[in-house]
C-alpha cells in the first residue's frame, strides 16, 4: 500500500479513536489537548483526575507512532536526536527529569539507534507544592521530538493538561493510571546482583554475579549506555555465563580514546520461562577497573594513607592519641624493643578496627542500607556507649579509679599481657572516634572505595588504617627516638592529669552530638549516667583491695548500676528523634524544593553536614556562617540548604553516593543554569574558596 494511502487511514484511525477517548474523558475532571501530525498522534497524560497539596504524581508524554516509523530514546543510538520537553508549571510544582522506559534496538542499515517504535512513553514524576488554592491547575509543556523512517522529521506540540485540586485523601485516578502503572514497570530498577566493569583495549567487560535461577533461563542480553559514544552500538555484544557470572563484551564508542571511570546505562535481560519470555531492565552505575589504570587505583591508595595520616592531626582524634603518645614515652624510655612490640600491637588494632568497619559497611550496603562513613555514630545507643568509655578513661587519667599499676612495678606491667592488650585497644578506640572526621584526600578514596569490588574497598580502608598508624610506627620503630625522649617519673602522672580534660572535652562535644539525636528527657537519662559510671568506678576502686563482704557488696552495686544504666540505654532509643538545628539561616535539605529553586532559576548552595562531624562544624563556625560568607550569599541571592546526616537519612546517602562521597562534609553549589553541573566544594573550607566558588556562578 502505498505511504500516503496509510497515512490517510491512520488519520482517518485518530480522529476515530479521538473521538471516543473524548467520550470518556468527558465524565473526567481532567481536560487534555492532543497534537496530530501525519506520523504521530502525542497526548499530555497524568495518572490522576485530582492531585492534592504535598503530593507527587506521574505525567507522561505519550506518542502513538505508524507502523515503520520511530522516535528515539536519551542516548538515540548512531542517529538521531531525543524528544525533549519544555514545561511551564504552575508556582511551586517541580517537574521531575524524564523518566525513560527501556528501548528498543532499530537498526538502520550498518548503523544501530535505540528507541521506540509503535509507542513510545515520557515519564516525569511531578510534585505539588505544600500549599495550593482549592480550584484548577493547568500544566503546560512544549515538546519536540524526531520521527524517522527512511527519512527524519523534526516535529513539535504544545500540551496543556487541566486538573482538578482535591482535599487531602481524595485524589482520584484518571483512566489512564493502569496504563501508566504499567509503563512504569519497564523502568530500569537497581542491578540487584554484584557487578564489575574492567575495561581491556578496545573492549568494557561487564560480569554480574546472577542467581543460579537466571542464569539457567537467560536468553538475551543487551547494554544500552546512557550516553553516545561509549560503545560501538552497531558492534555485536557478546555474552557467555560461567559458573553463574555474566560476562558481556562490549566495543568501545567513538570516546574510546577518553579516560573511562564510570560505565552508566541499561543491562536489558531476557529470561525464558514456562509460560513465555520476560524482558527486565537494570541500571548500570559503577566505576570502571581498567588494566591501565593500575597508577589510577595506586594514587587512589596513596589518597587513603595521606588521608589516614591526617586523621592524626583532627580534633576528634587528638585526645585518644594524647594516650598514645605517653605510652610511647614510657614504654620507649625503658625499653625500645617492647615499644617497637608496643607499636605493632597498636597497628593492629587499628587495622583490624578499619577491617571490620569497612565489613559492617559493606554488607550493610550490600543488603540495600543506605548509610555510609561514620554511620555508627548515628545511632544515639552508640554515641552513649562511647561516651561512658571515653569517661571513663578520663576518670582514670584524673586519679579516681585505677588498675591498681604503680611507678615502682612498671617495668613488669610493660612486659605484660595487659599492655599489648592495652596499645590494642587504644588503636580501636583511636579508629571509632576517628569516623566523625573526613581528613582532606581521605573523601576521595572513601567514595571510590564504597563504589568497587569488596577486595578494592577493604584494600583502601586498610590503607587508611595504616596511615593512620603510621606516624607512631616510625617513631617506635626509629631506635634513635628513644635518647630524645624524657625518662618515666612523677611529671609524667602531671601530664597525665592534664590529658584528662581533653577526654572531658570530647564527652562534652559526644553529649552535644546525643542533643541533635534525642529529645529531653532523653539527654537527661544520658547525663544521669555519667554519675552512674563515676559511681560505679569510685565503688570499685574503693572496694577492690577491701574484704571479702566488701567485694560481694561492690558487685551487687555494679550490677545494679550496669541494670540501670541498661534501662537507661533502652529509655534513650525510645526517646531519638530528629532535632531542628534552627540557630542558622539554612534551609533544610528537600530534593524537591532545591528542584524549585533552580527552576525559578536561583542558585543554591547546599551544606551536607552532621552534628558528629568535627570538620563539618569547624567549616560552619569559621566559614559559612560567617558575616562575610551570609552577606554575599544575600548579595547573590544564593539559597543556602543544610542536609542534616546526624541521623540516618538515605535520601542524603544517596546524593553522597552521586557524588562520590560516602561521609559528610559535602559541599555543592547548584549555579542557577539548569544546563551547568554543581561546583564542588573541598573538604576544608576558608572564605576565598567560598567566594571564589561564589564568583564562578557568573561565569
Amino acid at each position: 500500500m502505498p505511504l500516503s494511502h496509510r497515512v490517510l487511514l491512520f488519520q482517518l484511525f485518530l480522529v476515530i479513536n479521538l473521538a471516543g477517548f473524548n467520550t470518556h474523558a468527558s465524565a473526567s475532571s481532567m481536560e487534555m489537548t492532543d497534537v496530530i501530525t501525519p506520523h504521530v498522534r502525542a497526548s499530555l497524560l497524568s495518572e490522576q483526575d485530582s492531585i492534592v497539596a504535598g503530593q507527587s504524581f506521574w505525567v507522561a508524554v505519550n506518542f502513538d507512532i505508524i507502523d515503520g516509523w520511530h522516535t528515539y530514546w536519551q542516548n538515540p543510538g548512531d542517529s538521531g536526536n531525543p524528544p525533549h520537553i519544555q514545561w511551564q508549571l504552575p508556582p511551586g510544582f517541580v517537574a521531575s527529569p524524564i523518566h525513560w522506559p527501556y528501548p528498543q534496538r532499530l537498526p538502520v542499515g550498518p548503523l544501530m539507534n535505540y528507541g521506540y517504535s509503535q509507542e513510545a512513553w515520557l515519564l516525569v514524576r511531578m510534585t505539588v507544592p505544600a500549599a495550593i488554592d482549592p480550584g484548577q491547575i493547568t500544566l503546560k509543556a512544549k515538546v519536540d521530538w524526531l520521527v524517522c523512517q527512511e527519512t527524519c522529521i523534526p516535529e513539535q506540540g504544545q500540551f496543556s493538561l487541566v486538573l482538578r485540586v482535591a482535599a487531602p485523601g481524595a485524589a482520584r485516578p484518571s483512566l489512564w493510571q493502569p496504563r501508566i502503572q504499567a509503563i512504569l514497570q519497564r523502568l530500569p530498577q537497581p542491578l540487584p546482583w554484584p557487578s564489575r566493569i574492567q575495561v581491556q583495549d578496545n573492549e568494557i567487560d561487564l560480569r554480574v554475579q546472577l542467581d543460579e535461577h537466571v542464569s539457567l533461563r537467560l536468553q538475551d542480553v543487551y547494554f544500552f549506555a546512557d550516553e553516545y559514544g561509549i560503545a560501538e552500538h552497531a558492534a555485536d555484544q557478546i555474552h557467555k555465563i560461567s559458573d553463574r557470572e555474566l560476562s558481556l563484551r562490549v566495543r568501545r564508542g567513538d570516546l574510546k580514546g577518553s579516560q573511562l571511570n564510570t560505565l552508566q546505562g541499561v543491562l536489558v535481560v531476557s529470561e525464558a520461562l514456562p509460560d513465555g519470555t520476560i524482558t527486565r531492565a537494570f541500571e548500570v552505575r559503577s566505576p570502571v577497573v581498567t588494566d591501565s589504570n593500575a597508577a589510577h587505583l595506586s594514587l587512589i591508595l596513596s589518597f587513603a594513607i595521606l588521608g589516614g595520616l591526617l586523621l592524626n592531626v583532627m580534633p576528634c582524634v587528638f585526645p585518644i592519641l594524647s594516650l598514645k603518645a605517653v605510652s610511647i614515652v614510657q614504654t620507649a624510655a625503658r625499653s625500645p624493643v617492647m615499644a617497637r612490640r608496643n607499636a605493632y600491637v597498636f597497628t593492629l588494632g587499628v587495622l583490624i578496627s578499619f577491617a571490620v568497619i569497612a565489613t559492617v559497611l559493606l554488607v550493610l550496603r550490600a543488603g540495600g542500607e543506605a548509610i555510609g562513613w561514620g554511620f555508627q555514630l548515628q545511632s544515639p545507643v552508640f554515641v552513649l556507649t562511647l561516651t561512658w568509655l571515653i569517661f571513663a578513661m578520663g576518670l582514670q587519667f584524673s586519679g579516681v579509679w585505677s588498675f591498681g599499676e604503680s611507678w615502682g612495678g612498671l617495668g613488669q606491667n610493660l612486659a605484660s599481657y595487659r599492655t599489648y592488650l592495652g596499645a590494642f585497644f587504644t588503636g580501636v578506640l583511636a579508629v571509632i572516634v576517628a569516623t566523625p572526621c573526613t581528613a582532606p584526600f581521605m573523601g576521595t578514596a572513601l567514595g571510590y572505595a564504597l563504589n568497587q569490588p569488596a577486595w578494592i574497598s577493604l584494600m583502601v580502608f586498610i590503607c587508611l588504617g595504616f596511615g593512620m598508624a603510621l606516624p607512631w610506627l616510625l617513631i617506635s620503630l626509629w631506635p634513635g627516638m628513644a635518647r630524645f625522649l624524657p625518662k618515666p617519673g612523677v611529671w609524667m602522672e602531671r601530664v597525665k592529669q592534664v590529658l584528662a580534660f581533653p577526654l572531658y572535652a570530647t564527652v562534652a562535644w559526644l553529649l552535644w552530638v546525643l542533643a541533635q539525636q534525642v529529645d529531653k528527657p532523653g539527654l537527661l537519662y544520658a547525663q544521669i549516667s555519667l554519675v552512674f559510671v563515676a559511681l560505679g568506678l569510685w565503688f570499685w576502686q574503693n572496694t577492690r583491695s577491701a574484704g571479702r563482704g566488701w567485694r560481694v557488696s561492690a558487685v551487687t552495686t555494679l550490677l545494679l548500676v550496669i541494670g540501670l544504666m541498661g534501662s537507661l540505654l533502652w529509655k534513650l532509643e525510645q526517646a531519638a528523634s530528629v532535632s531542628s538545628d534552627g540557630q542558622n539561616t539554612a534551609l533544610a535539605y528537600d530534593a524537591s524544593a532545591l528542584a524549585r529553586y533552580r527552576a525559578e532559576g536561583k542558585p543554591v548552595l547546599v551544606n551536607f553536614t552532621a552534628a558528629w562531624c568535627i570538620t563539618c562544624l569547624v567549616n560552619e563556625k569559621a566559614v559559612l556562617n560567617s558575616t562575610q560568607i551570609q552577606k554575599e550569599l544575600r548579595d547573590k541571592t544564593v539559597v543556602y540548604m543544610k542536609g542534616d546526616w546526624t541521623n540516618q537519612d538515605p535520601a542524603i546517602t544517596q546524593v553522597l553516593a552521586q557524588y562520590g562521597r560516602s561521609g559528610v562534609p559535602l559541599y555543592l553549589l547548584f549555579p542557577a543554569d539548569l544546563q551547568r553541573e554543581a561546583i564542588i566544594l573541598p573538604n576544608i573550607l576558608t572564605r576565598g574558596i567560598v567566594l571564589q566558588s561564589l564568583n564562578q556562578l557568573n561565569e
